[in-house]
C-alpha cells in the first residue's frame, strides 16, 4: 500500500472514530475507575504468551493486549471471525475477564477456556456489545482463555487495548511496571580477568595453512532452543517480565540465568559443545503464529586494521545490540532491515512496506551486528550498551573503550518467504529487532579460537579449525 493510500485510510478512520469521541471520553473515565479498583490485583494474563488469528500490522501484535500497557493494542485483520488467546501457564480458576476495547470493537463474541488449547468450553456469550471497557463476571477454569469475535461494530478489525483475565492459579504474574532494567554496572573481577588473559597469552598459535582465507572469523552454529517471556540481562530474576524471546544456545536459559548457571548446565543448541553461552532475539510472528529461526550463525570476527590486538570476552560478559523500543517504518532501502537470502531474492514488499516478500527459493534473513570495543572494566552496564562501543578511530579501539573484543554478529535464517500480510516481532515493528549475548564459553576453547582465527586473521569453521 502506498503512503498516500495509507494516509487516505487513516483520514477515513479518523472521521469514523471522531463521531465516537464523546463515548470514548466516558470509556476513559470508566477505565480510570477500573484501573483504580484493580490496582492491587495483577491479571493472571499479564505478560503471558498470546497469539491471535491475525494482526492488522507490525505494530499491533497479540502480545500488546496482555502487556499491562493501556497505550498499546492488538488489532486484527478487517474480517470476521477473529480470535485472541492467552496461555496462563497452568490451570487457573477464572472469575472475571475485562476487555478494554479500542473504538474498533466487536459487538458479538464469546469467551472460552481450555485445558489443552484444543477442546474449548464457552463461559460467556455477548450479543450486541457496546465496546468500551467491558467487565465480564464468569465461572470457568483452564490454562488457555480465548476471545472469539464473530461480528465487528465497524469496518475495521477487532481491536483491544487490554485483554485481562482474573482468578486464581495459573503461573502467578510479576508486575512489570516497576521492573528494573538489569542490575546496573557489573564490575569485572580483575584477578579473574588477569588469570584469563594470562591463560590466553600462554596459548600456542596453530599456524594457518597457506591456502587459508585471510579473514578474521570463527563461528558458533545454532538452532532454536526454547521460548520464554524472560530476559536475564534486562529483567534478571523476573520471569514473564519481558516480551517473548526465542532462545539459542544454552538450553537452561531463563530469567534466573547467571554465569554460574550457564557453566553448570551446559546442554546447548549451538556447536561447538564448549560454547555454553546464551543468545536470544525477539520472537517473529506471522498472523499470530510464531516462526522460529531455522538456524542462526553467530560469527566472531574483527573490524580492526590490526586484529592482533583482540582479546577474548571475559567470562560472564553481557551486551545487547538493537533497540526494542524503536518503532519506525522500514521501507525498501531503509538501513538495518530484514532481507531475502537465496536465488531470486526479494520479489515484493508487504502491504505496509516494512517487510520483504522473498522468492520461493529465498528465505527471510536478518543480520544483527554487535559492538567491538570495551571499557575493560565492566561486564555489563545499566543500558547493557554503555560499557561497549562500535566507534573505531582509525580502525582501532581507544579512548573510553580501549580493549578490542571480537566483533559478534547474528545471521538469522527463517524458513519463511513472506506475504502481503507481513510479520510482527514480539517487540513490535521490524525496526525493533535486537539481540542479547550472555557469554559463557570454556575459556581455553574461546581463547584458542581468538588466537588462531582472529589474531592470525584466518577464516575458521565451527570447530575452530581452518
Amino acid at each position: 500500500m502506498s503512503r498516500y493510500a495509507l494516509a487516505g485510510r487513516m483520514r477515513l478512520r479518523t472521521l469514523v472514530l471522531g463521531a465516537a469521541l464523546t463515548a470514548l471520553l466516558g470509556t476513559f473515565l470508566t477505565a480510570q475507575a477500573l484501573q483504580s479498583a484493580d490496582a492491587a490485583e495483577t491479571p493472571l494474563s499479564q505478560g503471558k504468551p498470546a497469539t491471535a488469528s491475525s494482526t492488522e500490522n507490525g505494530g499491533t501484535p497479540a502480545s500488546n493486549a496482555v502487556d499491562g500497557n493501556a497505550g498499546t493494542r492488538w488489532s486484527s485483520a478487517f474480517s470476521d471471525p477473529q480470535w485472541l488467546q492467552v496461555d496462563l501457564g497452568s490451570t487457573a480458576t477464572i472469575t472475571k475477564v475485562v476487555l478494554n476495547w479500542e473504538a474498533a470493537y466487536a459487538k458479538n463474541f464469546t469467551i472460552q477456556t481450555s485445558a489443552d488449547g484444543t477442546s474449548w468450553t464457552t463461559i460467556n456469550t455477548t450479543v450486541n456489545g457496546t465496546g468500551g471497557v467491558q467487565t465480564l463476571n464468569v465461572t470457568g477454569s483452564g490454562r488457555y482463555v480465548r476471545l472469539n469475535t464473530t461480528a465487528r461494530a465497524t469496518q475495521y478489525g477487532a481491536s483491544l487495548w487490554e485483554f485481562q483475565v482474573f482468578g486464581t492459579g495459573g503461573v502467578q504474574p510479576t508486575p512489570t511496571t516497576s521492573a528494573p532494567s538489569g542490575t546496573g554496572w557489573v564490575k569485572m573481577d580483575q584477578a579473574k580477568w588477569a588469570a584469563q588473559l594470562a591463560q590466553f597469552n600462554a596459548l600456542p598459535m596453530h599456524p594457518a595453512p597457506a591456502n587459508a582465507v585471510r579473514v578474521s572469523e570463527f563461528n558458533a552454529a545454532c538452532t532454536y532452543s526454547h521460548s520464554f517471556k524472560d530476559d536475564p540481562i534486562v529483567f534478571p530474576g523476573l520471569p514473564g517480565a519481558s516480551h517473548m524471546h526465542s532462545f539459542l544456545g544454552n538450553r537452561s536459559t531463563n530469567a534466573n540465568t547467571t554465569t554460574e548457571s550457564l557453566l553448570a548446565n551446559t546442554s546447548s543448541s549451538c556447536g561447538p559443545a564448549l560454547d555454553h553461552s546464551a543468545y536470544w532475539i525477539p520472537t517473529l510472528y506471522q498472523n499470530g503464529v510464531a516462526i522460529e529461526p531455522r538456524g542462526v550463525t553467530v560469527y566472531y570476527g574483527s573490524r580492526l586494521q590490526d586484529p592482533t590486538k583482540t582479546v577474548p570476552f571475559p567470562q560472564g560478559f553481557r551486551m545487547i545490540a538493537g533497540d526494542a523500543k524503536r518503532q519506525v517504518a522500514t521501507p525498501s532501502g531503509a538501513p538495518g532491515q530484514f532481507w531475502c537470502a537465496g536465488p531470486g531474492g526479494e520479489i515484493g514488499r508487504s502491504a505496509d512496506g516494512n517487510w520483504p516478500i522473498c522468492a520461493q527459493t529465498a528465505n527471510l534473513t536478518f543480520q544483527l551486528v554487535f559492538q567491538d570495543c570495551w571499557d575493560g572494566v565492566n561486564l555489563d552496564s545499566p543500558d547493557h550498551k554503555s560499557h561497549v562501543s562500535t566507534n573505531l578511530v582509525n580502525g582501532q579501539c581507544g579512548g573510553a573503550f580501549p580493549v578490542a573484543i571480537p566483533n559478534v554478529s547474528f545471521v538469522i535464517d527463517y524458513d519463511t518467504h513472506g506475504s502481503a500480510a507481513g510479520y510482527t516481532l514480539a517487540s513490535g515493528l521490524a525496526s525493533s529487532m535486537h539481540g542479547d549475548n550472555f557469554f559463557a564459553w570454556d575459556n581455553v576453547a574461546l581463547g584458542q579460537r581468538v588466537k588462531d582465527c582472529i589474531v592470525q586473521k584466518a577464516k575458521c569453521n565451527t570447530a575452530g579449525t581452518f
